[in-house]
């Protein structure tokens, strides 16, 4: 969760400094073109940079006062910075440097280091405004590079230069990328005098006041370039298969019959496994790939993705992730991708969608399918259906009494149903007004917790499972019931335990334990936000271990329905590839043998959408996505972590040059 949002901060890039003749200016954050908040920057003649930052996001968001004093080199010297995080946890940051002394204190880290030479400090809760002011301190550096604080480098690269249209007028708007902060680059513009103008994504978008007019135009440039490297990316990464391919001395994995054959060769043609088995015949020609005894088994699935980062696609073939489940994004932007995708110009899974429905208000998911009435609802299902979605997700603020009609209407054009449960609905109302699945498992513990949070379109999602989750008996009747009910009508069941370990068991300087088994792979600026344990919910004092026993009573609950025959499907909800290991070792942890995790992230999640025919096990006449593990997750499910190699159809990658490219290093 943490580095989700630190790269929505990067993407969300606002306000800049300013000439002494114009002292303030005002931004707009947009989610999915409704406004969810602003930014406010004042600039003083003396080098002082003060900006107020806030945006709602579904009762999240920062909210945020800083001070910046910038020197002549365009770094700052000190820092004060106070408000709220995006979960509502209390910032009080400061930094400062006297000659070669830097001093400073945040939630979880209070350091004094000597530093020689510019230094720019990247705050560790600041509002975006900071990357602004570290891009026009670039751009004075020279090579326009930047040793960071605490670690890290920084540099910047221009771009390109478009007339920008807006009400207030047209401006030069300079497309810069900022390389040394995320996996890829991440991008903003400026104006002719190097102050903010954009911060553009396809979720969110801030932009000076009055341009609002001008983000087509802006889009459009930026997603060209994202596309060039992008493209660039598939060239050289890619392997494509035009001719047989047999891979010898594998050990094969058979999720349904959950048996390992040692010693068998498995031969692909034209994106279709021809043969499997000891014996298996070789066409005359084919091309040989000699395994090497590692462990061979069908792609994984992550059945619960929201896929927009331009890393996204890497991250999840280097992880073996051949298929995934988007179930909410830019409909627009998402038919985009999956098209470069399948077209070869891109590098990703194969991509089921899903399409979100919320209802109006200020809760309201990052979306434009918001729908009040029946005839709204209609409208946005009919639109989904026309356009290859297979599902629809029900969003918190959906009108009770409205979801029965739209579980009618999709069931009507053949399309699933699921969601969050909306606000003021029990789980148990849910699936018996028509739906086929629950995301996320907290969904489900709120069925019992209905006296003490009703309203669950924000955090108090999450705070009624820490304060009361642990009070839950999973042996009493009214669980027994619900379970019963659950198996009786098949629903299906997405937990993202995973999503939920930070937010329930990190504290500041005391990260959880998701990311122990990747984060010296990570860019040294992420290892920081991990290390941080910033992702945490704002716990009051002596609540640590009950929130402790509430994220462990949702893994229980996770075993429970296992054992009582409900049907679960892996989903993340988080950083692509890499979280979906820790995914599946938490329902070990539940008391799920490792052989039937593999089958749920393999042969089960393609049997919920309808595809199990030919995608999830490795037999004759399934489609070849396939991975080579060095290690054997039958007995050690972390080794899902180990992929070598990933035969996506009739292309082939090398799992350590796809994580290389987006700046993570590759499994020892």
């Amino acid at each position: 969760m943490t580095l989700r949002l630190a790269g929505t901060a990067l993407l969300l890039l606002a306000a800049a400094t300013a000439s002494a003749a114009d002292k303030v200016e005002k931004s707009k954050i947009l989610m999915m073109g409704n406004q969810a908040g602003w930014s406010e920057t004042t600039y003083s003649d003396d080098g002082t940079v003060r900006n107020h930052y806030e945006y709602n996001d579904r009762g999240r968001g920062p909210k945020l006062d800083s001070v910046y004093k910038v020197g002549a080199d365009g770094i700052p010297t000190s820092v004060e910075i106070r408000g709220n995080d995006y979960m509502k946890g209390k910032v009080d940051e400061t930094y400062a440097r006297s000659g070669d002394e830097a001093t400073w204190k945040n939630s979880a880290e209070s350091e004094k280091r000597t530093v020689a030479g510019p230094t720019f400090y990247l705050s560790l809760d600041g509002p975006p405004e900071e990357y602004t002011l570290l891009m026009r301190a670039l751009l004075k550096a020279p090579n326009q590079t930047l040793k960071l604080l605490p670690d890290g480098e920084a540099r910047i690269e221009k771009l390109a230069t478009i007339k920008a249209k807006g009400k207030a007028g047209t401006k030069n708007a300079t497309l810069y990328a900022l390389h040394g902060l995320s996996l890829t680059p991440s991008y903003a513009w400026l104006d002719d005098k190097q102050r903010f103008f954009a911060g553009y994504s396809s979720w969110s978008s801030t932009v000076r006041e009055g341009y609002e007019d001008a983000l087509p135009a802006i889009g459009k440039r930026q997603e060209a370039e994202e596309q060039r490297l992008a493209q660039a990316r598939a060239k050289s990464l890619t392997t494509k298969l035009d001719k047989p391919l047999a891979i010898v001395n594998a050990r094969v994995f058979d999720p349904v019959a959950a048996t390992v054959v040692d010693g068998a060769t498995v031969v692909v043609d034209k994106g279709r496994i021809l043969a499997v088995g000891k014996n298996a015949a070789v066409p005359a020609g084919a091309e040989t790939l000699d395994a090497q005894n590692q462990f061979l088994m069908p792609g994984l699935w992550d059945m619960h993705v929201h896929f927009s980062s331009e890393a996204d696609g890497v991250l999840d073939i280097a992880s073996g992730v051949t298929s995934v489940r988007d179930l909410a994004n830019n409909p627009e932007k998402l038919a985009a991708r999956i098209k470069a995708i399948e077209d070869g110009t891109d590098i990703g899974p194969r991509i089921v969608k899903a399409g979100i429905i919320d209802g109006p208000g200020p809760f309201a998911g990052p979306t434009k399918a918001l729908a009040a009435t029946e005839a709204e609802a209609q409208k946005i299902v009919d639109e989904y259906a026309a356009t290859g979605y297979e599902q629809i997700k029900i969003y918190s603020s959906i009108k009770p009494e409205l979801m029965p009609a739209i579980a009618r209407m999709a069931h009507a054009k053949g399309l699933r149903v699921s969601g969050h449960v909306p606000a003021f609905m029990t789980a148990r109302q849910f699936v018996e007004n028509g739906a086929d699945e629950i995301q996320h498992i907290n969904m489900l513990m709120l069925n019992f917790l209905f006296d003490k949070v009703q309203d669950t379109r924000s955090p108090a999602r999450f705070v009624a499972i820490g304060e009361y989750g642990a009070s839950i008996d999973l042996s009493s009747r009214e669980v027994r019931d619900f379970v019963d009910l659950l198996k009786r009508k098949d629903i299906v069941i997405d937990p993202t335990v995973c999503t939920f370990e930070d937010m329930f068991l990190g504290r500041p300087g005391l990260p959880g334990p998701g990311y122990d088994a990747i984060i010296d792979r990570l860019p040294v600026t992420w290892q920081r936000g991990v290390r941080s344990g910033a992702g945490g919910l704002p716990i009051k004092p002596g609540q640590e271990a009950l929130y402790r026993k509430g994220y462990q009573k949702m893994i229980d609950f996770v075993g429970l329905l296992y054992r009582s025959g409900v049907r679960i499907v892996p989903g993340t909800d988080g950083m692509a590839g890499v979280t979906l290991p820790r995914e599946l070792e938490l329902y070990v942890a539940a008391g799920i043998a490792p052989k039937d995790v593999l089958r749920l992230a393999t042969y089960e999640s393609a049997k919920v959408v309808k595809r199990d025919d030919r995608l999830g096990r490795v037999e004759p006449g399934y489609v070849a996505d396939l991975i080579l593990i060095d290690g054997d997750p039958t007995l050690n499910i972390g080794d899902v972590r180990k992929v070598r190699t990933v035969i996506r159809g009739d292309r082939r990658y090398d799992s350590a040059a796809l994580y290389k490219a987006v700046q993570i290093k590759p499994w020892p």
